[in-house]
C-alpha cells in the first residue's frame, strides 16, 4: 500500500507540472508544436480531456485515502481542480476556460460517486 501512495504522489506532481506548463507538453511530444493540445474525445458541455484526467487521478486518490483522510482528500481534489484551472489566468500560453474547470470538477465528483457506490456494494 505504501508503494501505491508514493506512486499517487509522483503522478500528482507530474500532473501539476503538465497542468502549469506554459503550453502543451503532449503537443510538443506528439505534434512537435507546443500550442496544439491532443484531444482524446470530442468535448460536450465540459472538457473531456480534463474530465478524464481528474476522473483517473481522483479515483486513485479516493481509493487510497478515503478511509483515513476522507475530508482532506475531498478538499485537496476539489480545490486542486479549481486552483489549477485558475492558474491558467496567469500562465503564459494557457487560457482559463469554464468548460475545463467544470470538466475538472465533474471528474472529481463522478469519481467520488463511483468510490461511494463501490464501498456501498462491498458492505452488502
Amino acid at each position: 500500500m505504501k508503494l501505491i501512495k508514493i506512486l499517487f504522489f509522483i503522478v500528482n506532481i507530474a500532473f501539476i507540472i503538465f497542468y502549469i506548463y506554459p503550453g502543451s507538453i503532449f503537443g510538443c511530444l506528439f505534434y512537435k508544436d507546443c500550442s496544439i493540445q491532443p484531444q482524446l474525445t470530442k468535448d460536450f458541455i465540459i472538457s473531456s480531456n480534463h474530465f478524464y484526467s481528474f476522473l483517473i487521478i481522483s479515483l486513485c486518490g479516493f481509493q487510497i485515502f478515503i478511509q483515513n483522510y476522507k475530508n482532506l482528500i475531498i478538499l485537496y481534489l476539489f480545490s486542486s481542480s479549481v486552483i489549477l484551472e485558475l492558474s491558467h489566468l496567469i500562465i503564459p500560453n494557457r487560457s482559463f476556460q469554464f468548460s475545463d474547470m467544470f470538466g475538472n470538477i465533474a471528474g472529481v465528483t463522478v469519481s467520488f460517486a463511483i468510490i461511494k457506490l463501490i464501498n456501498y456494494w462491498r458492505k452488502k
